[in-house]
């Protein structure tokens, strides 16, 4: 599934590089951008982060004509700590325009998307975002982990990485994260099990801001993973799917 995604990211990558050589390079982005960390301490342990995304590879399309804006607005009246924002196009029908869209209720944006080349991270810096998510085994070394986390940390962005196995947390923490994702789907079937994530939090460190991501729905399994251990949980399939996203939030955060 990850090589799927890597290769849809190929021509970005090198329209990016052309930019580059010929001397057209991002400028960092000069407005506020709001402390992903401080946010979600303010909120955790237990923060909710509401995704936004229009389609998913295991689900498909989420919604016609949907309207960033009102999520975002409806994400911020309903106890959301911060804003994941989709901006891959091909499986889950994002673009980079929807940091801009979503940045006026003025919560922290995490980019969401497949994130492996210095220049990835660079555009990310041009943009609203607070955050950007990098996933670990998408990276060839540690090496070139710690190099997008160094370039992400530099204008003030927060690197998330992701894991799905002990490799991934390992080759995290040699590459100088502090900020740990644990995903609960299994990139085979597409399944989610939140045993994957009741299992790692055994290993969080003291210092390290540890996020739940894929497979909550309830607010029973929000205060679950807050008595587990972790500062957030990251929601985006059952937002996406409610008649009212407001609503569905405020129940998930206690609003």
């Amino acid at each position: 599934m990850l090589d799927k995604f890597r290769e849809a990211k190929q021509l970005e990558i090198d329209s990016l590089h052309r930019d580059f050589a010929e001397g057209r390079v991002p400028a960092v982005y000069r407005g506020e951008r709001p402390s992903f960390v401080e946010a979600i301490r303010a909120k955790g342990p237990g923060a909710v982060i509401a995704e936004f995304k229009p389609a998913s590879p295991s689900k498909g399309t989420l919604g016609e004509n949907l309207n960033p804006l009102d999520f975002a607005d409806a994400y911020a009246a309903n106890g959301a700590a911060a804003i994941s924002v989709l901006t891959e196009h091909k499986y889950f029908k994002g673009t980079p325009d929807l940091l801009f869209m979503m940045n006026q209720p003025g919560l922290p944006l995490l980019r969401k998307d497949f994130v492996f080349d210095p220049l990835q991270v660079a555009m990310t810096a041009s943009s609203p975002a607070s955050a950007v998510l990098l996933i670990a085994r998408m990276c060839d070394d540690a090496g070139h982990l710690r190099q997008l986390i160094e370039i992400a940390r530099m204008p003030g962005l927060a690197p998330v990485v992701e894991i799905f196995d002990q490799t991934d947390l390992d080759m995290a923490r040699e590459a100088g994260a502090d900020i740990i994702q644990v995903n609960n789907r299994d990139l085979s079937t597409l399944q989610t099990t939140l045993d994957q994530s009741r299992r790692f939090i055994k290993r969080k460190r003291d210092g390290e801001l540890w996020i739940c991501a894929s497979g909550v729905s309830e607010r029973s399994q929000v205060e679950e993973m807050a008595t587990l251990g972790f500062d957030a949980v990251l929601v985006g399939t059952c937002l996406m799917e409610a008649a009212d996203p407001g609503v569905k939030l405020a129940e998930l955060t206690g609003a």
